[in-house]
């Protein structure tokens, strides 16, 4: 059998919510070193093990999603979904992620083992639980059928160009996030664009819970603390090529480990993440035949596809366009919703 070209994207914050609970335990019962490792790690810094945390009954909103203990939920359901897909399928041809997504693309790509993975992902959560300030705002630049709006666009440079003249007000793009912009700023900033930004398609401008100023100056403190906990030794060449937050690749022949130190610790922190170009490059340049997005959750599903259309990528014009390729071949398959992970996953 011919195997299928797949690039593989990994989620950030906010995707292990009330519907993932049990996420593990449901899909993963299998891997018992690979929990037992996270938990082990967990228990070792005292904090509560994942398998504990997945296996609550009810959803704690404010414990399990703060940095501290839904970076390691995450990173422990998405590495594990990475070593579901079946191989004798999917050729792995790229990884790549969104925000936190990227320290879990470091470890589904070799560049980190399964242990510095969550040695990185637990130490940067916590650091920012401990450290953040701020917030994130999300808002739309594209309309109800995931077409670039130009009219949504000027709302939020007009916007941004106010809040730039109001004092103590900081506001600095975060996320470009395929059809959505993710901007972080201070308490004031939050409180001037949700006051703001005009409303649009009944939820936005929407202020994500529980997340800080992430990818911008507010977190300038953050890089040096890293580095002061964080080894280089942690790093090594990639086995599978990596699509950054600048959309840069990083090859496994030509990988510099002090400059993949640098960029995780430092631009990837405090600088805008573009998740957009990420994608971009990844279908240009690995020309695949699936986008595999690893749960938990499925909220990256629609900034991915609304790339593809911006992309014109395999004919998927609109929102309407891509439904219907789902429902007849998908092209972007999500291991958090069943029907596709049936496709993707070994049996």
């Amino acid at each position: 059998m011919t195997k299928q070209r797949a690039i593989v994207i990994c989620p950030g914050r906010g995707t292990y919510n009330k519907e993932e609970l049990g996420y593990l335990k449901r899909h993963h019962s299998d891997k018992i070193d690979f929990i037992a490792m996270v938990d082990e790690y967990r228990r070792s810094h005292n904090q509560t093990p994942v398998s504990e945390l997945d296996g609550s009954e009810t959803f704690r909103t404010a414990t399990m999603t703060n940095s501290e203990n839904a970076s390691p939920l995450i990173y422990s359901c998405a590495l594990a979904d990475f070593q579901a897909i079946d191989r004798d399928k999917y050729d792995i041809v790229a990884v790549t992620g969104n925000s936190m997504g990227w320290y879990l693309a470091l470890a589904c790509a070799g560049a980190v083992s399964l242990e510095g993975g969550i040695e990185i992902v637990n130490t940067m959560g916590t650091l920012m639980q401990k450290e953040g300030v701020g917030g994130q705002v999300i808002y739309p630049l594209v309309d109800e059928n995931w077409h670039y709006s130009q009219d949504l666009q000027d709302k939020l440079d007009a916007t941004l160009v106010a809040a730039d003249k109001e004092p103590g007000v900081e506001v600095y793009d975060s996320i470009y996030l395929g059809g959505m912009r993710v901007l972080a700023a201070n308490k004031p900033g939050i409180k001037f664009l949700l006051e703001n930004l005009p409303p649009v398609q009944e939820r936005y401008p929407m202020q994500l819970y529980n997340h800080s100023a992430f990818h911008s100056p507010l977190l300038a403190q953050v890089p040096a603390m890293a580095h002061g906990v964080l080894s280089r030794s942690l790093f090594s060449a990639p086995t599978i090529p990596m699509v950054d937050g600048r959309g840069h690749i990083w090859q496994p022949w030509a990988t510099g480990l002090d400059a993949l130190y640098d960029y995780t610790f430092g631009h990837q922190v405090a600088e805008t993440y573009d998740f957009s170009t990420a994608i971009e490059v990844a279908i240009k340049e690995f020309a695949p035949d699936k986008l595999i997005v690893l749960g938990p959750g499925t909220t990256l599903g629609a900034p991915v596809a609304q790339q593809m259309i911006r992309q014109n990528w395999r004919g998927t014009e609109s929102k309407k366009t891509f439904v219907d390729q789902q429902k007849a071949d998908p092209l972007v398959l999500a291991l958090g919703i069943e029907s596709q992970r049936e496709l993707a996953v070994k049996k």
